[in-house]
């Protein structure tokens, strides 16, 4: 069965990628990306878009790309999907792990747009899903974090065992972010043909959120 995936560029959203074509034995067709309303940056995880489009070329899959702002999201996303679907598209695939909220907003959504929601992240452990993750061979860093909680010293460091360890020292985070408190960007894996360069470019403040700039190697 043809799918699309709810895109990012984060851990979540490649963990629920490999579900999908390991698990449900789904077709990810496309991947949908939300931009910010000049184009520049993804929505949620402030990723350069020329970055995610390289990604999604490392990956294989066409990345769709949506600009937006949080007023037209809905708006937006039911848009791209609808004009998807005309190629066999049926289901729609999330990474979300366990806010209800998340989840009420992707079944309604896909109701909507006659799509079937597949959230192959749903309910898992916080725990067991990095250790799978690093387990798999995905890389990744950080790149974006909520400043009260985590300082830009957290910024670039590498999703790995010693961070698994260090976040859960840390009682007032969850180990996933799912609460925000921090974002990822995967450059490599299973689900990758091949890695994903890039170079630091500088660390930015912008109100509550500390981001990593990244920038394309080429």
């Amino acid at each position: 069965m043809k799918a699309f995936a709810s895109w990012s560029g984060g851990k979540e959203s490649v963990m629920a990628f490999y579900y999908a074509r390991v698990s449900k034995n789904l077709k990810v067709q496309f991947l949908l990306n939300m931009l910010t309303e000049d184009g520049m940056r993804s929505r949620s995880h402030g990723i350069s878009a020329e970055l995610l489009r390289i990604q999604a070329e490392a990956i294989g899959v066409p990345l769709i790309q949506r600009k937006t702002s949080w007023k037209t999201y809905e708006e937006e996303f039911k848009t791209a999907v609808f004009e998807i679907k005309p190629k066999g598209i049926k289901v729609g695939v999330f990474g979300d792990i366990d806010l209800p909220e998340h989840r009420d907003w992707v079944e309604r959504i896909c109701k909507e747009v006659d799509i079937k929601p597949i959230l192959p992240l749903w309910k898992k452990g916080r725990e067991e899903l990095l250790i799978e993750f690093i387990q798999l061979g995905f890389q990744a860093i950080v790149v974006a974090t909520e400043a009260e909680r985590l300082g830009e010293e957290w910024l670039g460091r590498i999703i790995d065992h010693n961070f698994v360890k260090d976040l859960k020292a840390r009682k007032d985070i969850d180990l996933c972010g799912e609460r925000g408190e921090y974002h990822t960007f995967v450059y490599g894996g299973p689900i990758f043909q091949k890695p994903v360069k890039f170079i630091f470019s500088k660390k930015i403040r912008k109100e509550k959120h500390w981001f990593l700039e990244l920038k394309p190697f080429l």
